[in-house]
């Protein structure tokens, strides 16, 4: 039998000396040469720094120098920079509520010189020498440098070896420094910035646009495969660029998100961010992006962390709608979109179709049942759950039931006489259309899966299912509207052990979830039942359902959670109703499915996030037989 431990003595309680305290934050500041990096460079934008140079020794352990042309700081406080709260961006709460500068807790100097050697050189305007600070001796003495700042750190965490041991490689210091001058570049595109490593110049911006810095930072591959993005809602403004999903990345290490020119990591626009690449993302992959929201101060809390990399908002739900809404309109349209848009403004041969209003040389098809082509099918106006049940049914049997339609165009296209219709026209006639035509015009198909089509850049390869299924999704859920889904009824509820959270979130959002579909109601304390689910997903677990739902519920609200349960089912409904495989297709219908992927939004990818369509220019097909060599 084990003894019971002795009481401890009693201690009393005493106030812990000033180096013991800011050792204590340092281990919430500096995790890192990276940070020291960062809460440096983020003081010398305060300063009003227009160039910053960083130099390294030994990725940044041994030694760590910050050089600005700053305002510099005044001799006589130069010993209050390094004490613990001593600021000059804040004075009082009704600051704290509108912080617009970078640094404002007054603890960066003071946690970093309880952890390393530190020394201040500065000199302001009107001083006729710059004055040096040794933070370890305090002892003060003129100097010789121009205006503005230089801090050097020295021998990180000597004093506390134990955190000394976790540091990485000198190379993994120092790719984590240059990250962090990487972010402050992409912020303040009008700064300069340098970093040096061991006397060798590793990486260096120059002030430029914002558009020019992005590409300096991130590389021109990502200015051409990312679209620019500007939206406003209210006190909210975004601004930046998302990249398209074929740049996808396995890692998130392109991600880039900046509340008032502050670096931050942000759960909820991340989450706004990701739901808009729902339908267009394939798998685990992570879309690159590099957003900047400027917010009203009062409405943001950067206070929430020593590192300032965390923020809460006021109005969370509406960052995160507007967040969503503007990375979606710049994915919304598609390339071949956007170059059909570009040809329809360039001087054109005079044809009744552009007087019409359609795009140059579009052939006027139809689908089977006698509808335009470019407008959805008329559905069932949804007025409520009822309604809206039978809409989602009128829609499968539409798009699912039926077979794979068939585009019928109702006239010859330009240049062909009806009798020759379907027959390929002269060859200098092909590249005048193809010239119009941003997909080109088809020419064959390939094991009835792809369709080859021939435009003024070269070869387009299409995957047909994957190009219908996006067609008709997106008019499936432009028809659609706000319907409710329909619910299957279970033999037996499944019931499962719930958290308080559950059970709450399952109560007050009854009426959101009914029109999801699902019947989720208390069983007895501590358990909930599901009682009924989508018809659509009657092969999936109920359980498993219900607890996504009621998580996503409690995140991001009910509006969310509705519209992304409507997308899903009626992507499951446009795969079904897409053209198959193997079905073979006239060249009247080839190049009625490449105007319609045109006119489509997000049509470079299907509903899984695979591409569409696929360009190989002449260049690129002279390599394949190496002509010219």
């Amino acid at each position: 039998m084990s003894a019971v431990p002795s009481a401890l003595p009693r201690r009393p309680i005493r106030e812990l000396p000033d180096e013991l305290v800011s050792q204590i934050a340092a281990g919430e500041v500096v995790e890192r040469p990276a940070s020291v990096v960062r809460e440096l460079v983020d003081n010398a934008l305060d300063a009003g720094a227009t160039q910053v140079a960083v130099k390294l020794v030994a990725g940044g352990v041994r030694s760590i120098v910050v050089e600005d042309d700053g305002a510099g700081i005044e001799a006589a406080e130069l010993p209050l920079a390094l004490r613990r709260h001593a600021t000059s961006k804040i004075g009082s709460l009704v600051d704290l509520e509108s912080v617009s500068t970078m640094g404002f807790r007054g603890e960066a100097l003071a946690a970093i010189a309880s952890v390393a050697d530190v020394s201040l050189l500065s000199r302001t305007a009107g001083a006729a020498h710059a004055v040096r600070l040794d933070a370890r001796s305090g002892e003060l003495g003129p100097a010789a440098r121009a205006v503005g700042t230089s801090v050097e750190v020295r021998e990180l965490f000597f004093n506390t070896p134990a955190r000394r041991k976790f540091l990485k490689t000198d190379a993994t210091e120092l790719a984590h420094a240059v990250e962090a001058v990487r972010r402050h570049a992409l912020a303040r595109p009008d700064v300069g910035f340098s970093v040096w490593h061991e006397g060798r110049l590793v990486a260096q911006w120059r002030a430029a646009g914002l558009d020019q810095r992005i590409q300096d930072v991130l590389g021109e591959d990502f200015i051409d495969g990312s679209r620019s993005v500007e939206h406003n809602a209210g006190p909210l403004a975004l601004q930046g660029r998302t990249g398209l999903p074929e740049m996808s990345r396995a890692r998130a290490d392109q991600q880039y998100v900046f509340v008032n020119g502050r670096y931050v990591r942000d759960r909820l626009i991340a989450h706004g961010i990701r739901s808009a690449y729902e339908d267009v993302l394939h798998g685990q992959r992570q879309p690159a992006y590099v957003l900047f929201a400027t917010i009203a101060p009062e409405l943001v809390d950067v206070n929430v962390h020593p590192t300032k990399i965390e923020v809460r908002f006021r109005d969370g739900r509406a960052v995160h709608q507007a967040v969503r809404r503007a990375v979606e309109s710049a994915l919304a349209v598609s390339r071949a979109g956007l170059a059909a848009e570009a040809a329809a403004q360039a001087p054109l041969q005079a044809n009744p179709d552009a007087q019409a209003g359609r795009p140059a040389g579009t052939p006027p098809s139809s689908w089977s049942g006698g509808a335009d082509s470019s407008h959805p099918p008329r559905m069932p106006r949804s007025d409520g759950p009822a309604q809206g049940a039978l809409a989602l049914q009128h829609a499968a049997l539409l798009y699912a039931q039926e077979p794979a339609p068939a585009w019928r165009p109702a006239a010859p296209f330009a240049g062909q006489a009806d009798e020759t219709a379907g027959a390929p026209p002269p060859a200098h006639a092909v590249h005048a259309e193809a010239g119009e035509w941003p997909l080109g015009r088809a020419i064959a198909q390939i094991a009835g899966v792809y369709v080859l089509a021939e435009n003024s850049q070269g070869l387009v390869i299409v995957d047909m299912h994957a190009a219908h299924e996006r067609i008709v999704y997106e008019r499936l859920k432009a028809s659609i509207g706000a319907a409710s889904l329909e619910s299957q009824p279970l033999l037996i509820p499944a019931s499962f052990a719930a958290s308080p959270t559950e059970i709450a979130t399952a109560e007050t959002q009854r009426d959101t979830l009914l029109e999801l579909g699902l019947d989720i109601t208390p069983l007895s304390p501590g358990v909930l039942a599901v009682r009924a689910r989508p018809a659509a997903l009657a092969g999936g677990d109920a359980v498993a359902l219900a607890r996504s739902v009621l998580a996503e519920l409690g995140d991001v609200g009910a509006t969310q959670v509705l519209q992304r349960a409507r997308d899903e089912i009626l992507a499951t409904m446009a795969c079904h109703g897409a053209v198959r495989a193997n079905r073979q297709l006239t060249l009247d219908e080839m190049n009625a499915l490449l105007r319609d992927m045109e006119r489509t939004e997000r049509a470079d990818q299907c509903n899984h996030g695979r591409p569409t369509w696929r360009q190989l220019t002449m260049r690129e097909l002279d390599g394949l037989f190496l002509r010219g060599r």
